[in-house]
């Protein structure tokens, strides 16, 4: 499994740091580190800790299943950004790695990849112009359709019809068709993963479901027309619910998917049910590619306090996916 530091100027190696730690973890996989090795020894540094591992030169020496390799690609030194700060260098860095690591999973040489979190805006600075990670990871592995981004926490998966794109955008983009695809494609990724009949809910655009028409006519025009198309396709599928009581569901008529609208309708939910557990896959690829649901956490890196349990959850969530 490839696993990256994500943007050095975070908290990426630190939580690569303190995750590989843990003897069960690594025992999981045989764990390849892609970046450069200066930035990981900075994180070490900063999570106070050590680390066995072997330096190769490419992933035909990773024979053993007992070690941590790492390639060194010797792309970024320590000094040329600041912890806490965005560095257009750390971002081409981050570009750079993500390309060479997901090329080895395209040749199947990885089985997934897991990379720490990452910064957009560095991103695009240091080069990379993509609306999103995803879409970057789309254009390096030749897919054109069919992806999107799915957030786990626990047993609950949740995917949105628009992601990172701004709010006065989204109405726009709520048509039946692009509701009903992301509808099937959270209904098969589920199926895909082991579920027998999964039971999707979808939420509202509007507030109130948009009141018959009085608040907005999305769900009328849209949102309603997708859900019954996918029920006649027998698809397990409900709603659409009211946005800000769709996670009180969980505990009176739980579902194992909600297709949330747009980011924040889902990510804040999310975050509240387990800031520290959540889990982003990019969905609909041909790699198994997981991070945690947060970021880069610019307010603390450096200060050695950084919560692991996201990165450890993203990394055994990436097994699962790849079959293991």
């Amino acid at each position: 499994m490839g696993l990256t530091l994500g943007d050095a100027t975070g908290i990426g190696s630190e939580l690569v740091a303190k995750t590989l730690q843990s003897e069960e973890i690594r025992q999981m996989a045989t764990w390849v580190l892609v970046g450069d090795e200066r930035v990981f020894q900075q994180g070490l540094s900063v999570a106070g800790v050590t680390l066995s591992y072997q330096k190769i030169d490419n992933i035909e020496e990773a024979e053993r299943d007992d070690q941590v390799y790492f390639i060194d690609l010797h792309n970024l030194s320590p000094d040329a950004y600041k912890l806490g700060r965005l560095s257009a260098e750390s971002g081409q860095a981050t570009g750079e790695t993500l390309t060479y690591v997901l090329k080895l999973a395209q040749l199947k040489k990885l089985d997934g990849v897991v990379y720490a979190p990452i910064n957009k805006e560095a991103l695009h600075s240091g080069g990379f112009h993509f609306q999103d990670e995803l879409h970057f990871f789309a254009s390096l592995l030749d897919c054109k359709e069919g992806f999107s981004e799915i957030n786990v926490m626990g047993d609950l998966w949740v995917t949105r019809i628009t992601s990172h794109v701004p709010i006065k955008q989204v109405s726009s983009l709520v048509t039946k068709e692009r509701v009903a695809r992301i509808i099937r494609f959270a209904h098969d990724t589920l199926i895909n993963v082991g579920y027998d009949n999964p039971k999707i809910a979808v939420a509202a655009l509007n507030p109130h479901a948009g009141d018959g028409g009085l608040l907005g006519t999305e769900e009328i025009d849209a949102i309603r027309p997708a859900i019954y198309e996918a029920q006649e396709q027998g698809i397990h599928v409900e709603g659409p619910y009211p946005a800000d009581t769709i996670f009180l569901r969980l505990k009176t008529k739980p579902f194992d998917c909600l297709v949330s609208m747009y980011h924040d309708q889902a990510q804040t939910g999310m975050k509240l049910l387990g800031f520290n557990k959540g889990v982003t896959v990019s969905g609909g690829l041909p790699v198994v590619i997981t991070t945690p649901a947060h970021g880069t956490a610019f307010d603390i890196a450096g200060q050695g306090n950084a919560d692991p349990g996201a990165i450890e959850q993203a990394m055994r969530l990436a097994i699962k996916l790849a079959g293991f």
